[in-house]
């Protein structure tokens, strides 16, 4: 059943025509708020907002210099576009370091700067930052993608700084590897550099570190991301949110 708790609300969700960042869309628009849909993909981006009844916004992230003079009226934005590459350091490509640097973090920097005026105005304003487990910890063969949610992890917390006296809070969720297209991807990435199955990434990769042995379901990233827009979740700011299976407990 649907509540109003984000009755009157406009959120932005980025990366929102698939896995998290539309079940973040469902999410929100359950409880009243109106979503914008961001992505640099036309057709999912659409679909997922005649869905909930909201508004698709095709922008690409990657084109950070053209985000430099935006204001963006948001009540609630959600920083969750990412993309992954797996290659050790020495045969990273340079170009695919700065693009996931530019898209993890200079975005999100450039829209939360966009958003900050109009939640200010309000009074009222909620920031998730979608980071990850490798947002906390590192893993091998990742650097450009733990060194932006690290990056992330920073960003989130001096917003939470500035945000506090005017109602704005600012957190990341770090989930461990989730049920996408993004991490079925990576499962092939993995198997080629560490030299083994693709069913063996899944069972000494992916799931070795949990106590939980299954993936995230978007769905569970996404309640955790509509309670911390919700109602009691006002003293939640600059905290970053494990869905790790356990991850963390070793």
């Amino acid at each position: 059943m649907s509540s109003t708790s984000l009755a009157g609300r406009r959120a932005v969700v980025t990366g929102g025509g698939a896995g998290i960042g539309a079940a973040c869309a469902r999410a929100l628009a359950a409880e009243g708020a109106h979503v914008v849909v961001a992505d640099r993909d036309e057709a999912a981006a659409a679909a997922v907002a005649n869905e909930v009844n909201g508004e698709a916004w095709v922008v690409d992230l990657d084109n950070t210099r053209a985000l430099d003079g935006l204001a963006l009226e948001a009540d609630v934005l959600v920083n969750n576009a990412g993309i992954q590459v797996v290659r050790p350091i020495e045969e990273f490509d340079p170009e695919d370091f700065r693009r996931i640097q530019r898209l993890m973090i200079e975005a999100p920097f450039l829209l939360v700067r966009a958003a900050l005026p109009h939640m200010y105005s309000r009074g009222w304003g909620r920031v998730v930052n979608l980071s990850s487990v490798h947002g906390l910890i590192a893993s091998p063969f990742k650097v450009a993608y733990v060194t932006a949610k690290h990056a992330l992890e920073g960003l989130s917390k001096v917003t939470a700084l500035e945000g506090a006296a005017h109602g704005v809070t600012s957190n990341c969720v770090n989930p461990a590897y989730v049920r996408t297209a993004l991490v079925e991807k990576q499962i092939a990435d993995q198997a080629r550099v560490h030299g083994i199955s693709e069913a063996e990434v899944v069972e000494k990769v992916l799931l070795t570190e949990q106590s939980v042995k299954r993936l995230v379901e978007p769905e569970e990233v996404a309640s955790l991301v509509v309670w911390l827009t919700g109602p009691h979740a006002g003293m939640a700011t600059g905290g970053s949110y494990t869905l790790d299976g356990g991850w963390h407990a070793r």
